[in-house]
């Protein structure tokens, strides 16, 4: 166990102030307008998976006692608490941007969102027909006695809390909004205005349509949002029966204690109280937000004026070498290849496996996947090949946090199909992104791998960057091999020689590798790190790193999300620089370099430097060994860490500070990065 005494920064605390860089961007002016509410929807979408698994889990750690609170280093309901203030101020943040800046921009660009008060006559038939033909079927208000209990209210989905008033007599109801419909209704235009009304407002607009039974004087409604825990209580040996084990357990997510009720904060006080007496909520749980809940369905805000209101989509580059029109096996043969998404066409992952699918000397082809796209190409091609006689061994993490049930389909869709499906390792996830093509060649078995940062996700890997190599050197192929027949058999792979391999390998390698630094520091040599990820929450990582920072390493880090060290601090990590670039793609490749006495690493990996990650789940890095490849990844760290527009700098105080450099260039990594890529395959065409 680390030393408790090292500086840290709490975990969730520090989430929050990853997720406060993505408001940074919705407040970002530079940033086209459409984005920018989409960013909104993201950090909207974030807070509920947060809600939904770590505020889960820490108010079941309220519950343990002071000895085991000491052993965890931290007191749940102090974090609790801690959480609750950060996320106020943050909605209030959301709250002004949306009412008071977004929106009067949207105007500015000639877009309207209305709301039921500012419909004229005819815009008020056209919603009120629409209403009539469309929602109000859907509609099922349930009326609340003072005697009734309040029903289970659905994780995630949108209510109105409505009071109707005659006199002094009142009745209330719930209305839980439809969810298979668009969020938004586009209205007739007048004079090249464009109007948009939410589905919410068109409710509002009609209550007297629901309750016309009832004779009131009055109507308000309210919505609010539950988010409840969705972790999952599952054994972790795995059997025949996890598929249904796991289904059941999904039904189950959706009954999940209430973590947190977001309401709108227009709300009168005593219906508040009402809610949060009928739920059976604690103070901390109530959270007041804005009048539209699930914001996340702004993802799909649609854009009504021009295309400069949203960022151009860049064309996805070539890679050198590589060519759709020829066998890639064949020039992966030869030498190796990085495509670095989304800069550059995530076709060529597609390219190679339905290459295998049909390539008669292919016999055998595996495969670990974690998150699949609904209709998933990749999946399709591995289809193929066992159509075409092909053995297909194909690894489903069935436990991918919120993808559990599209995982499930594939799972049986593949069976049906007669691949074998593997479900993993006994107690552990497999998070690994690889894939192994076994092809015969003059009798021999040749190998070709293909090993990721990301996910064999071609939805994700238009907004995602990450780095996937093709590769057919022995050295990674014939570990590969080892890995994928350890797996087979539902065991850890062992004596692995050149990948790093998770949970057996990862943490004796990463502190071999901090400790040559080390060495080579305290004997006067050049000693360097830069290390790139999603997460660094591992305590005796974080303390190896402090270690390194005080022997004089120099460590640069690219880290997106939550970061637990705290660099700059005196006599643990004054050698540390931390940077978090939140941009239009989302940074998710893992990188490790290691300057290793003038002979330096380059590692790619699919773990974050998390306690999970490096001893509870099957991931596996990987080496560098083509020179131009390790120049390629090398260059554009460094594009990365000069970029002083979109980079923050991480701090003890959490302040989010953008990173600002003396020159008066401005250097935006993500844009840099696709000119670099195609300044390079221009020079070498």
């Amino acid at each position: 166990m680390a030393d408790r005494t090292i500086p840290l920064i709490n975990r969730e605390i520090s989430w929050l102030y990853f997720n406060d860089r993505v408001l940074q961007e919705a407040a970002d002016i530079t940033v086209p307008l459409i984005d920018r509410i989409k960013f909104l929807a993201i950090f909207s979408s974030n807070l509920d998976e947060f809600y939904r698994v770590r505020v889960a889990t820490l108010s079941r750690l309220t519950n343990l006692n002071e000895k085991s609170k000491a052993l965890l280093g931290y007191n749940p309901k102090k974090v609790l608490n801690q959480i609750k203030s950060i996320v106020v101020k943050q909605e209030k943040k959301f709250h002004n941007l949306y009412e008071n800046i977004i929106i009067k921009q949207l105007a500015e660009e000639k877009i309207f969102i209305l709301n039921e008060k500012q419909l004229n006559v005819s815009r008020g038939a056209f919603v009120k027909k629409y209403f009539r033909e469309k929602l109000l079927s859907t509609l099922v208000p349930i009326m609340l006695e003072d005697d009734r209990q309040l029903p289970m209210l659905h994780d995630r989905a949108i209510y109105f809390f409505v009071r109707l008033t005659k006199g002094k007599k009142t009745r209330l109801a719930l209305i839980e909004l439809p969810s298979n419909l668009s969020r938004f209704l586009m209205l007739p235009e007048t004079n090249q205005l464009k109007f948009i009304i939410l589905v919410d407002d068109i409710i509002r607009y009609s209550l007297e349509d629901i309750f016309f039974v009832f004779e009131y004087d009055s109507m308000e409604a309210y919505s609010v949002q539950l988010t409840r825990d969705a972790e999952l209580d599952l054994d972790k040996e795995l059997s025949e029966k996890f598929i249904d084990a796991l289904s059941k357990s999904l039904q189950k997510r959706k009954k999940g204690r209430p973590m947190r009720l977001l309401y709108d904060a227009e709300m009168p006080d005593d219906m508040v109280a009402q809610l949060k007496r009928k739920l059976g909520l604690n103070i901390e749980n109530m959270i007041p937000g804005n009048r539209y809940q699930n914001f996340k369905d702004f993802i799909a805000f649609p854009n009504v004026g021009g295309p400069e209101l949203e960022y151009k989509r860049n064309r996805p580059l070539s890679v050198d070498g590589l060519s759709f029109g020829k066998s890639l096996m064949s020039l992966v043969a030869v030498k190796d290849y990085l495509i670095s998404t989304p800069y550059q066409s995530y076709d060529y992952v597609i390219h190679f496996l339905r290459e295998a699918a049909i390539d008669p000397k292919v016999v055998e082809i595996n495969i670990s996947v974690y998150r699949l796209a609904e209709d998933s190409r990749i999946m399709h091609a591995l289809i193929n090949a066992a159509q075409n006689g092909k053995k297909v061994n194909c690894l489903i993490e069935l436990r991918a946090r919120f993808d559990e049930q599209n995982n499930i389909q594939w799972t049986r869709r593949l069976e049906d199909e007669g691949i074998k499906v593997i479900h993993g390792v006994p107690g552990y996830k497999v998070h690994a992104k690889v894939c192994l093509v076994v092809r015969m060649e003059k009798g021999k078995p040749a190998y070709y791998g293909c090993l990721s940062t990301g996910n064999f996700n071609e939805k994700t890997a238009n907004i995602y960057a990450d780095h996937t190599l093709l590769t057919a050197n022995k050295k990674l192929t014939l570990d590969m091999l080892s890995v994928f027949r350890a797996i087979n058999k539902g065991q850890l792979a062992k004596d692995i020689k050149h990948l790093v391999v998770s949970p057996v390998d990862s943490r004796p390698a990463l502190y071999r590798f901090i400790d040559t630094e080390i060495n080579n520091a305290n004997a006067g040599k050049e000693a360097y790190m830069i290390l790139k990820m999603n997460s660094l929450a591992d305590e005796q990582i974080i303390a190896k790193l402090y270690e390194a920072s005080n022997a004089g390493v120099k460590i640069r880090m690219l880290i997106r999300g939550m970061c637990c060290l705290v660099p700059g601090v005196e006599g643990y990590s004054k050698n540390i620089k931390v940077y978090s670039i939140v941009d239009k793609y989302l940074e998710h490749a893992r990188v490790h370099v290691f300057a290793n006495g003038g002979k330096e690493l380059i590692y790619l990996t699919s773990a974050d430097f998390m306690t999970r990650n490096i001893d509870n789940r099957v991931e596996v890095g990987f080496p560098i060994y083509d020179a131009d490849i390790k120049q390629e990844i090398k260059d554009i760290l460094e594009i990365q860490l000069r970029d002083n527009t979109k980079s923050r700098e991480i701090n003890k105080s959490n302040t989010n500070r953008y990173h600002r450099t003396r020159t008066d260039i401005h250097h935006r990594a993500q844009v840099e990065i696709y000119e670099y890529l195609k300044q390079l395959n221009t020079l070498t065409t």
